[in-house]
């Protein structure tokens, strides 16, 4: 039987930047959803922060196995009270949980881990990112070449202020040194987290081929698939 996720995103460079609107007409969410929605997997929704209760409302989260969240400019505008619903869902509920990319800095991520979920540095120049699988037994890594490059993205360099993974799935290089954890996974309570650092709201990875392979293999880990 198929697992329930929800794409949550919130929808709101993808209406206001005409450049993350060429590369994501319908949504950073539904293009998420739409990478989902092509494995037998799952049955996919999805819910954006300008909906009625910011898209966390009862009938939408009611049987909802994994969460993937999308957020970037509009964290402080969740409520608190959401955010502590999500982590809640995670902790006691068991449902997955995968922030994707700059949702490293979502409240309920943050709730999660308990940390500032801060990076060392950032740079948004288009360069290459050079992606090493560390532990390749590991079911999200199912699929993936041991090494690969995604040709354009934005560069995020430790420390990532985290708490330490339960595993490192993948670890990335730039062209001048630096590195990053950029997929971790860890158990909280019930439930499974993963993050998952490729992605840009302007660069067309949510359709590189190892991206999708990736962000199934995050959402049924987190989900308990596998």
């Amino acid at each position: 039987m198929a697992k329930v996720a929800l794409c949550w995103g919130e929808a709101e460079q993808d209406r206001t930047d005409a450049r993350v609107k060429a590369v994501y007409p319908n949504g950073i969410h539904a293009a998420l959803a739409e990478v989902l929605a092509g494995s037998p997997d799952f049955e996919t929704k999805t819910a954006t922060l300008r909906d009625a209760d910011q898209g966390l409302d009862d009938e939408t989260l009611a049987g909802v196995d994994v969460i993937v969240w999308w957020g970037h400019i509009k964290h402080d505008d969740l409520t608190d009270e959401n955010a502590e619903r999500v982590a809640r869902l995670v902790t006691d509920k068991g449902v997955g949980f995968v922030p994707v990319h700059s949702a490293h800095f979502s409240k309920p991520f943050k709730r999660l881990m308990g940390t500032s979920c801060g990076l060392g540095a950032w740079r948004e120049e288009g360069e290459p990112e050079h992606i090493q699988v560390a532990a390749p037994d590991h079911p999200i890594a199912a699929g993936l070449p041991g090494q690969f490059t995604i040709p354009q993205t934005e560069m995020y360099s430790e420390k990532f202020d985290v708490p330490e993974p339960d595993t490192v799935i993948l670890r990335s290089v730039w062209d001048r040194g630096e590195t990053f954890r950029s997929c971790c996974a860890w158990t909280r309570g019930k439930g499974r987290i993963v993050y998952v650092r490729p992605g840009h709201e302007t660069y067309a990875i949510f359709r590189d081929e190892n991206f999708t392979t990736l962000l199934v293999n995050a959402a049924k880990w987190a989900a308990q698939l596998t």
